[in-house]
This record gives C-alpha cells, sequence and structure tokens, in this order.
C-alpha cells in the first residue's frame, strides 16, 4: 500500500475522475499540485469609471504551480496553470521569457511539461512562465533549479556503504573536524515513523521525481513493515512517499511467536535494504503474519513512488536436502518462514539481489540460509543452506550483509553451528565461506581449530561483517578481516582462506589475540586509507585505531577513545574528504531495551582521543531511544540516525 502525505491524499480524492487511467503518474502530478509551496500569480488592473451600482469584474488571473526543489538536465518535470475569470483558460508557456523556451534554458511544451537541458555546467534557476492567449498582460510564473545529472550517481545504496562493507565515504566536503567541532553541528530535525528502525538507513542524492522534482532522499525501513522515503533536506520533515506491507489483514510477526525476545516487540522488516541506483529501484525483505502463516516476501520498489515492480513480491521459499533440524522426516529441510532471521542486509552485486537469514538468538530450530535471485526478475537463482544436515550456522550478524568482491565472489560468516570435520562437507558453522556468484557453492572456507569449543560455548566466529580491504602490496593482495563473539579479529586470505587445521594453528594470515580488545566483536571494523588506520569498538571497549599498511597489522592501537561503548559495542563509519578531513562515527546503542537514547559520537580520524561531537552533551541533541546494531549513515552533510521512534537527523546548523 502506497500512501502520500495528507494534503496529497485530499487532493486525489478532489480530482479522481480526471485523471482516470492515469495511474501514478497522475496520483504524483496531484500530490505535488496540492502541496507546493509556490503559486506565483500576475493580474492586471483597468482604467475607466465603472457603474456604482454593479460591482466592478474580477480581473483575470493565471497562476502556475510546478515541482518544487531542482531538477536533473535532461529530465522532465510537469507545470499546470490555473486561470480564473477569463472566457478562455489558454496559455502559452516560457521558459525564461523564450517562448516554448530553448536547449540552453530548456524547452516547454503546450501541455506544461518542462524537459531540462541536457547539460548544465553548474545548477541554475530558471523561470516558467505561463502566459494568457487572450490577454498578454496575465501571467503566472514559477521556478526550479536544473543540476548536473551526474550528480543524481551519490549515495548510500548499501549496508556499510557497498559491497565490500568499507563504511567509508571519502566524497565529504562540508563535514570536517573543524565544522563538526565548531559548535555549528547538531540535531537539525527528526522524522516519525512507525516501528523500530534496525535497517540503516539509505540515501539517494538528487533523485529527479517525475513532477515533484529533484530531492535527495533518505530512504527507512521500519519493523512495522513500512518503507519512508523522506526528503533528506527538508527541515520540517517531509514525507515523500510510504509504503505498508501490512495490506489484507497482515501484521508484523509477534515476537513470542519466534519463542525469543531478541527483536521486540514485532518483527517486520531487519535487514538494510539494497538500492540499484541505474534500475531505479529498492530491494527489501519484510516478514508478516496473516491468518495464523508466516511469510518472507522480497520486495522490488520504485524509488520515485514506493509500487511494486519486477513482477514483485515474491515468496522466499526453497527446500534442500538434508536431515537437519526441521526436516520433513522424508530427506528434507524445508526455509521456516517463522524462526529464520532476515537480519543481515542484502546485497546486490552482479545482477543478483542476496538474501541471507539466521535465527532469534540461539531459539532453534534455525539454520543460516542463502538466497540470491535475479534483479531484473526477482526469479530465484541459487539456495545455500550452511547446516543441512545439522543445526543453527546462522548468517547475517549484528546487520551485516555478505560481501563481494570485484570479481563477484560472496563471502559470508556463518555462527555457532554444526560443522563437519570431514570431507565431503555440508555443514559449515563457524564458517567464512567463500561462494561462487550463481551457484552459491563453497568454494573455499576458514573454520578456527576451536571450533568445536566455540561452537559448544555458543560463542559465533562471525559475529562481525567480513571486510574486504584494499589490494595491499607484498605476496598477499587480497585480505579480508572478520572477528568473533571471543574477542579475535582474524586477517585472511581470500584467495585461500585457510579451511580448517585440526589442533591448530589456524591458516591465517594474522589475528588480534584474546585481550587486545575488552569483549565480544560485534561491529564491523573501518579502514581509512588516509591514515591506513583500522577501527574497532568491541562490545565493553573503547574505539581503537590499529595501524594497517602493507598487509601487516599491528597489535597495539596507535589512539583510542576515551568513552566506553557498552554492548553490543558499534559499527564506525568514517567520512573524509579525499585522504583529508577524516571523521569516526559512532553510534553508542548500550541502552537499547530502555528509553534510553543513542549517541552520536563523532572523533578525530588521526586521533581518536579527539572526540568532536557527542549528541548527549548539548541540549535538544538527544536521538530516539536506541536500536541494537545500527550504522549510522554519513552523506552531503548529514549523519541519519535510525532509533525506536524516529529518524534523527543531524548535520550543520543554519
Amino acid at each position: 500500500m502506497v500512501t502520500f502525505p495528507t494534503a496529497a491524499s485530499s487532493a486525489i480524492s478532489r480530482r479522481t475522475s480526471a485523471i482516470r487511467g492515469r495511474r501514478i503518474h497522475a496520483l504524483a502530478w496531484i500530490a505535488v499540485l496540492a502541496t507546493a509551496p509556490f503559486l506565483v500569480s500576475c493580474s492586471g488592473t483597468s482604467g475607466g469609471a465603472s457603474d456604482p451600482a454593479d460591482p466592478p469584474a474580477a480581473p483575470a488571473t493565471v497562476s502556475v504551480a510546478g515541482p518544487s526543489g531542482r531538477v536533473a538536465a535532461g529530465a522532465t518535470a510537469h507545470f499546470v496553470a490555473t486561470v480564473t475569470n477569463a472566457a478562455s483558460t489558454n496559455v502559452n508557456w516560457e521558459v525564461n521569457g523564450i517562448p516554448g523556451g530553448n536547449s540552453t534554458a530548456g524547452t516547454i511544451g503546450a501541455s506544461g511539461l518542462y524537459t531540462a537541458p541536457a547539460s548544465v555546467p553548474s545548477p541554475a534557476t530558471v523561470s516558467v512562465t505561463a502566459v494568457l492567449v487572450t490577454d498578454a498582460t496575465k501571467t503566472g510564473s514559477a521556478t526550479i533549479t536544473v543540476v548536473s545529472a551526474a550528480q543524481n550517481n551519490g549515495g548510500v545504496f548499501a549496508w556499510r556503504n557497498d559491497s565490500m562493507l568499507s563504511g567509508v565515504n571519502s566524497a565529504e566536503t562540508l563535514l570536517t573536524p573543524a565544522t563538526v567541532s565548531g559548535g555549528t553541528f547538531g540535531k537539525l530535525f527528526a522524522c516519525p515513523v512507525d516501528g523500530e528502525v534496525y535497517a540503516q538507513p539509505l540515501y539517494m542524492a538528487n533523485l529527479s521525481i517525475p513532477t515533484m522534482g529533484l530531492h535527495n532522499v533518505v530512504f527507512v525501513a521500519t519493523e512495522n513493515d513500512s518503507v519512508y522515503a523522506f526528503d533528506a533536506d527538508a527541515t520540517v520533515c517531509q514525507t515523500l512517499w510510504q509504503t505498508s506491507f501490512l495490506t489484507g489483514g497482515a501484521t508484523p510477526v509477534p515476537s513470542g511467536d519466534t519463542g525469543s525476545g531478541a527483536i521486540s516487540p514485532e518483527i517486520g522488516i531487519t535487514g538494510t535494504p539494497a538500492i540499484d541506483p541505474v534500475g531505479e529501484t529498492l530491494f527489501v525483505v519484510s516478514k508478516t503474519k496473516l491468518n495464523g502463516g508466516y511469510v518472507q516476501q522480497l520486495h522490488a520498489l520504485d524509488l520515485f513512488f514506493g509500487g511494486e515492480k519486477s513482477g514483485g513480491p515474491v515468496a522466499i521459499q526453497a527446500t534442500v536436502k538434508g536431515t537437519g533440524d526441521g526436516n520433513n522426516n522424508g530427506g528434507q529441510v524445508p526455509f521456516d518462514p517463522l524462526h529464520e532471521n532476515q537480519n543481515g542486509g542484502l546485497l546486490l552485486s552482479g545482477g543478483l539481489v542476496y538474501v541471507v537469514f539466521g535465527g532469534y538468538g540461539n531459539t532453534d530450530p534455525f539454520h543460516g540460509w542463502a538466497f540470491a535471485y535475479n534483479a531484473a526478475t526477482l526469479g530465484q537463482v541459487a539456495v545455500f543452506n550452511t547446516t543441512a544436515n545439522g543445526a543453527r550456522g546462522g548468517i547475517g550478524p549484528a546487520g551485516a550483509s555478505p560481501s563481494a568482491d570485484s570479481s563477484g565472489n560472496i563471502f559470508l560468516a556463518s555462527g555457532n553451528g554444526s560443522f563437519d570435520l570431514n570431507t565431503p562437507r555440508t555443514d559449515y558453522g563457524e564458517t567464512v565461506a567463500r561462494l561462487g556468484a550463481q551457484t552459491l557453492a563453497v568454494a573455499d572456507f576458514f573454520t578456527p581449530f576451536t571450533q568445536a569449543y566455540l561452537n559448544a560455548s555458543t560463542l559465533d566466529l562471525g559475529s562481525s561483517g567480513i571486510l574486504l580491504l584494499p589490494n595491499q602490496t607484498g605476496s598477499i593482495p587480497h585480505m579480508a578481516m572478520v572477528g568473533s563473539q571471543q574477542g579475535i579479529l582474524y586477517l585472511l586470505n581470500r584467495d585461500n582462506l585457510g579451511q580448517y587445521a585440526p589442533g591448530g594453528p589456524d591458516h591465517v594470515v594474522d589475528q588480534l589475540p584474546v585481550g587486545t580488545l575488552a569483549g565480544a566483536i560485534f561491529g564491523t571494523p573501518a579502514l581509512w586509507t588516509g591514515t591506513n588506520t583500522l577501527y574497532i569498538a568491541a562490545s565493553g571497549d573503547s574505539l581503537k585505531g590499529f595501524s594497517f599498511s602493507g598487509g601487516v597489522l599491528t597489535h597495539s592501537p596507535s589512539s583510542q577513545s576515551s568513552a566506553i561503548f557498552g554492548s553490543p559495542g558499534a559499527s564506525p563509519a568514517i567520512s573524509s574528504n579525499g585522504s583529508a578531513s577524516g571523521i569516526v562515527w559512532m553510534v553508542d546503542t548500550s541502552g537499547f531495551g530502555t528509553t534510553q537514547p543513542a549517541v552520536l559520537h563523532a572523533y578525530d580520524a588521526t586521533n581518536l582521543s579527539k572526540e568532536l561531537y557527542d549528541s548527549s552533551v548539548k541540549s535538544g541533541d538527544a536521538a530516539g531511544d536506541a536500536v541494537p546494531f545500527v550504522v549510522p549513515t554519513v552523506f552531503n552533510g548529514k549523519v541519519f540516525v535510525g532509533t525506536q521512534t524516529e529518524l534523527s537527523v543531524y548535520g550543520l546548523l543554519p
């Protein structure tokens, strides 16, 4: 179900007969007419005496309504003229005073459809004018700003920014250590939402919405099965659209139905969606309950209005050979839509959408599942179960998505669960695996020699996402890092993960030994090449930076924060302007499960003892109440934080 703001909804009902058959684009047009902030009118006067017994005739007026904001070069926008007190309502259109416009300012047709020029060297504001045919002195105008189409490519389209899970935005020019620490940074506004926000907010710059103009848009998904598109810059929150998957009597799944309170009080959308900016599609998985049954569905949503695309949604379902937990007594293990937790972010790579599942805590039965779907058709391509002949082995720890390298290899990590000591292996609990993109077949893997102890102690190897590192100099160019619940950070060779070494030692490149970090690693580390530093915040530990250069990781921190991040720690995000102005952003969510707010922190990336910002210090800057494992989204001068009841937005103050 797609809904528009209240004013727009009333406008739609008023104009139903006028737009019959035009469907979604007409609805959007009407929504704009209802909310357009500028109605510019011009009226003339006439001389001569009037009969005092007759009231003077009202002068004719012309007003123009159009999309506020901006439009991308080469894109279109609708303008509508309203004429009153005139026998004829016909108008002629001009752009910057030129009838019909031209290639420099843009052109406009008789219907009011404006087409922006193919290119602009810099943002340019143009005036669109309607001239009354019967009286050229009666005009109305509205303005729109044309920006380069190349700017539409910017944004944060996936969990931790990209398929390598870097967490780095190296094109941030507005947020610098000076501007963030100078007292001019703080909370700008908040957008209320209908459920808890576990998913990382996603961002698309300069989305050219037909009839609505150009907007910077932030997308937010909730546990109440809603997806919102908010204007990222409107200081009084503006909802561009909202899509709810609660149709036909469906509800979110009550947490009690799963037998666990890991996510409470309801379960809807947990994993971070993924955006295809070229295909203009947002992929997201919903979980609902209807008539006592449960279903998880993959949706492909149109970015402009939130409608379903590609024949979606499709129910996520599969059956694999096996005798593991939850089997059907016929040598098969079916996917269980109730007990499987779609916690991990979605990954879009090579034209495929990858969706992963784990459990709710250690509430059996569950397995680790990975699915691959064709992004264009939503057809299922491949399925992988980590423990088809065993139990557990969940995927998607702490909200992490799978990783993908430039060759299309898929990397994922499983938690505690069954592991086959001998070949041929079918169970891969406590394992980092490299899978084939099209088949999801295991091509290589790493399992610690301590896997039996880890499994018995319910300690996950893959408690963090798998960070794929930029190519390194030396004999091992392709490396990856993964954290464990035991507090060990492993450095792996992506081309030879090390497999399993009974009795040890593990075949890894290096590792931070137990005790280097104070607790479990639930946050995925981040590497900034500006300082060649790896940043990590374990549970109950400070934010620490470790030098990493030429494939060599130091075992002592080069700097660390004074603040301690309680359970579950945090996943750092980094913003910089190339190799300068580095900032490490953190969200302290240790207050989750209570009414304590999330706390946004910012640190100088060159010296973590220098804190630039703390949202708990400044009056009025508190975020909404905390949700665990959230990752801040930093882009275009703003920081977006998901919470229990709102999207909290921070940036440079007016």
